[in-house]
């Protein structure tokens, strides 16, 4: 696995981003996350040791711009370069996710056609809200490898009308001091949607605040993953 952050910085635009960790990390350290940079390690998909090999090794997933977004307006004079690296770099499997989706179409470069092969994009939704407004550009997005995050997620949603062409549907919660309830039930729901559709299903993480059978518990950042394996309700469609 690898992380590629080519820039970072973001803006807080719905409300999933209330919380966010980057956000809370910055004002920790005295940055302006709103402040859009572009960073050392730009190139560091195609950058070579001194045996002229690639320093990514070949075959990783590649996580990108996951202190960022990788379709924030800020970046339109950075990103043709990025997709070139990632057309380069066919030998790694990139992750970018998404909460601008409706700036896709106009982001993709000229040769985008029907997707790249090694290229998967999530649309992160929140609440029925969100889901309403971004999968319609999703579902007519043309991408191979399509995933939806919902991711904080805050309310009971629908996602079945949007299902077609997507890969997995990840789920959880927040985890924070003030982190919004997560309520199991909800979670359960976009399971049954995912089954019922044939598509594969991923519970990440509880919340810090997590509902259960109308109790509340409060758990530890670090039992948060381990928590929600322990669920065992992970769903791989054939």
């Amino acid at each position: 696995m690898g992380m590629w952050e080519p820039w970072r910085g973001c803006r807080r635009i719905s409300e999933g981003c209330r919380n966010c960790y980057i956000h809370k990390g910055d004002k920790k350290r005295g940055t302006d996350t709103r402040v859009i940079v572009k960073t050392e390690r730009f190139y560091a998909p195609i950058e070579k040791n001194r045996n002229g090999e690639y320093k990514m090794r070949s075959g990783q997933i590649v996580y990108v711009c996951f202190s960022s977004d990788f379709l924030i307006e800020d970046a339109d004079v950075w990103r043709a370069e990025c997709w070139e690296m990632m057309k380069t770099r066919s030998d790694l499997f990139f992750i970018f996710l998404t909460k601008r989706i409706e700036r896709f179409e106009m982001c993709v470069p000229t040769d985008w056609g029907e997707g790249y092969d090694n290229v998967l994009v999530g649309c992160t939704v929140e609440n029925q809200r969100t889901a309403d407004i971004r999968l319609q550009f999703f579902d007519r997005a043309k991408i191979k490898h399509k995933n939806i995050i919902c991711q904080p997620l805050l309310e009971k949603i629908d996602l079945s009308d949007h299902l077609r062409g997507v890969e997995r549907v990840i789920v959880g919660g927040e985890s924070d001091a003030n982190a919004r309830p997560l309520n199991f039930d909800w979670v359960l729901s976009i399971r049954k949607q995912c089954i019922d559709c044939q598509v594969s299903f991923q519970f990440r993480q509880c919340g810090t605040n997590f509902v259960k059978n109308d109790r509340t518990y409060r758990l530890k950042t670090r039992d948060l993953v381990s928590q929600a394996k322990k669920a065992n309700i992970d769903y791989h469609a054939r």
